[in-house]
């Protein structure tokens, strides 16, 4: 048996993060390894230059996500000052106009275990989110929280039978956890921790649990 410990992530707003320019922010149907490890990266407390801290956490933990309900898409509206050079051939001086998603009324529960010979234990990644450092934000900071990240700590054989103990297991589980029905996916989310805002793929294994509806790739 394997502890797990389980977070709810679930507000008016959520974003998380995929590959893009300046123009369009798009947000993933589900928080990939980057953002929960940013998560709990605040509520550790850890800086974001703090290389060391970063890689500790990094090579200590891994997820499971089951989306329990993914809400509905919208776009905001932003201008941007000192966009990025290459955009589109603009100087580092120009104005552009972006285009950011969020979720509305998503709601997400994350399995996060210990890998083997880790640095940072559970146990401290727990005392952590009950009593976050930093506050804790849904991918960007004008996502709050609309109820603590914790839900409880439990034992099981794998995350999804962790997760299907907490209630979620009606929807797509996306989980660093192969299982024999599990369809392989790659996400390039791994943040590399010596070249900011850079990212590796993975294998991320989805699985449609009981009663969860097909989702697109």
């Amino acid at each position: 048996m394997r502890k797990h410990l389980i977070l709810k992530l679930q507000g008016p707003m959520q974003a998380w993060g995929r590959e893009s320019f300046e123009g369009l922010r798009p947000s993933e149907l589900f928080p990939g390894r980057s953002a929960l490890l940013g998560l709990l990266g605040a509520c550790l407390g850890f800086e974001r230059t703090d290389a060391d801290k970063q890689k500790a956490l990094a090579g200590s933990v891994a997820f499971a996500v089951c989306v329990d309900r993914q809400g509905q898409k919208m776009t905001d509206y932003h201008t941007v000052k000192d966009a990025r050079e290459d955009y589109r051939g603009l100087k580092s001086h120009d104005t552009i106009q972006t285009w950011r998603e969020y979720w509305q009324d998503a709601c997400y529960t994350v399995a996060v275990w210990n890998n083997e010979e880790p640095v940072i234990s559970l146990d401290t990644i727990e005392q952590a989110v009950k009593r976050p450092v930093y506050t804790p934000v849904l991918g960007r900071r004008s996502c709050p929280l609309g109820r603590p990240l914790f839900e409880t700590v439990l034992s099981a054989e794998s995350a999804l039978s962790a997760l299907a103990q907490t209630g979620a297991n009606q929807g797509v589980v996306y989980s660093e956890e192969e299982t024999a029905s599990s369809i392989p996916l790659r996400k390039r989310d791994v943040p590399i921790i010596h070249q900011p805002r850079q990212f590796a793929t993975r294998t991320v294994f989805m699985s449609a649990t009981k009663g969860a509806p097909h989702v697109p790739e």
